[in-house]
Protein backbone atom coordinates (compact mmCIF):
# COMPACT_ATOMS: atom_id res chain seq x y z
CA UNK A 1 0.00 0.00 0.00
CA UNK A 2 3.02 2.34 0.60
CA UNK A 3 3.91 2.60 -2.52
CA UNK A 4 0.23 2.94 -4.11
CA UNK A 5 0.77 6.04 -1.96
CA UNK A 6 3.84 7.09 -3.35
CA UNK A 7 2.52 6.80 -6.97
CA UNK A 8 -0.82 9.10 -6.01
CA UNK A 9 1.42 11.33 -4.14
CA UNK A 10 3.34 11.78 -6.88
CA UNK A 11 0.54 12.23 -9.08
CA UNK A 12 -0.79 14.70 -6.90
CA UNK A 13 2.86 16.92 -6.79
CA UNK A 14 2.81 16.67 -10.97
CA UNK A 15 -1.33 18.03 -10.60
CA UNK A 16 -0.09 20.97 -7.96
CA UNK A 17 3.15 22.03 -9.38
CA UNK A 18 0.58 22.75 -13.13
CA UNK A 19 -1.34 24.33 -11.02
CA UNK A 20 1.33 26.86 -9.64
CA UNK A 21 1.01 28.31 -13.55
CA UNK A 22 -3.07 28.58 -13.18
CA UNK A 23 -2.64 30.44 -9.97
CA UNK A 24 -0.92 33.09 -11.67
CA UNK A 25 1.53 34.06 -8.66
CA UNK A 26 -1.23 33.01 -6.23
CA UNK A 27 -3.67 35.86 -7.50
CA UNK A 28 -6.41 34.06 -8.46
CA UNK A 29 -8.46 32.45 -5.99
CA UNK A 30 -10.42 29.60 -7.69
CA UNK A 31 -6.94 28.30 -8.70
CA UNK A 32 -5.26 29.06 -5.62
CA UNK A 33 -7.13 26.86 -3.86
CA UNK A 34 -7.17 24.12 -5.79
CA UNK A 35 -3.46 23.72 -5.91
CA UNK A 36 -2.90 24.32 -2.02
CA UNK A 37 -5.83 21.43 -2.02
CA UNK A 38 -3.74 19.30 -3.88
CA UNK A 39 -0.50 20.05 -2.18
CA UNK A 40 -1.91 19.28 0.98
CA UNK A 41 -3.20 16.04 -0.23
CA UNK A 42 0.46 15.49 -2.02
CA UNK A 43 2.07 15.78 1.41
CA UNK A 44 -0.31 13.71 3.07
CA UNK A 45 -0.24 10.49 0.47
CA UNK A 46 3.92 11.15 1.28
CA UNK A 47 3.68 11.15 4.62
CA UNK A 48 1.71 8.22 4.66
CA UNK A 49 4.32 6.28 2.21
CA UNK A 50 7.29 7.23 3.96
CA UNK A 51 5.99 5.67 7.10
CA UNK A 52 7.05 1.77 5.31
CA UNK A 53 9.73 3.25 2.81
CA UNK A 54 13.03 4.85 3.72
CA UNK A 55 11.95 8.85 3.38
CA UNK A 56 14.69 8.96 1.52
CA UNK A 57 13.84 6.47 -1.08
CA UNK A 58 10.14 7.88 -1.02
CA UNK A 59 11.17 11.51 -1.33
CA UNK A 60 13.51 10.94 -4.20
CA UNK A 61 10.86 9.30 -6.08
CA UNK A 62 8.18 11.82 -4.95
CA UNK A 63 10.56 14.66 -6.58
CA UNK A 64 11.19 12.27 -9.54
CA UNK A 65 7.77 11.19 -10.34
CA UNK A 66 6.90 15.53 -10.25
CA UNK A 67 9.67 16.60 -12.12
CA UNK A 68 9.37 14.16 -15.04
CA UNK A 69 6.08 14.08 -14.67
CA UNK A 70 5.82 18.02 -14.84
CA UNK A 71 8.04 18.35 -17.70
CA UNK A 72 6.53 15.32 -20.16
CA UNK A 73 2.74 16.86 -19.32
CA UNK A 74 4.08 20.67 -19.69
CA UNK A 75 5.17 19.67 -23.56
CA UNK A 76 1.87 19.07 -24.14
CA UNK A 77 -0.05 21.28 -22.21
CA UNK A 78 2.39 24.38 -22.52
CA UNK A 79 3.99 23.57 -25.49
CA UNK A 80 7.11 23.35 -24.21
CA UNK A 81 10.46 23.02 -26.57
CA UNK A 82 11.44 18.76 -26.32
CA UNK A 83 14.99 18.36 -27.64
CA UNK A 84 16.80 15.16 -27.64
CA UNK A 85 18.77 16.65 -24.82
CA UNK A 86 15.96 17.27 -22.81
CA UNK A 87 14.09 13.87 -24.09
CA UNK A 88 17.64 12.40 -22.62
CA UNK A 89 17.25 14.12 -19.47
CA UNK A 90 14.16 12.77 -18.42
CA UNK A 91 14.76 9.16 -19.28
CA UNK A 92 17.38 9.69 -16.78
CA UNK A 93 14.83 10.87 -14.17
CA UNK A 94 12.79 7.54 -14.94
CA UNK A 95 15.75 5.50 -14.97
CA UNK A 96 16.37 7.09 -11.14
CA UNK A 97 13.23 6.07 -10.15
CA UNK A 98 13.12 2.64 -11.48
CA UNK A 99 16.16 2.17 -9.77
CA UNK A 100 15.26 3.54 -6.14
CA UNK A 101 12.26 1.43 -6.67
CA UNK A 102 13.98 -1.84 -7.46
CA UNK A 103 16.92 -1.57 -5.06
CA UNK A 104 14.69 -0.31 -2.29
CA UNK A 105 14.39 -2.22 0.86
Amino acid sequence: MAWIYLLVAGVLEVLWALGLKYTDGWTKPIPTVFTLLIMVASFYCLAQAVREIPIGTGYAIWTGIGAAGTAIVSVFLFNEPITIWRAACLLLIVGGIVGLKVTAG
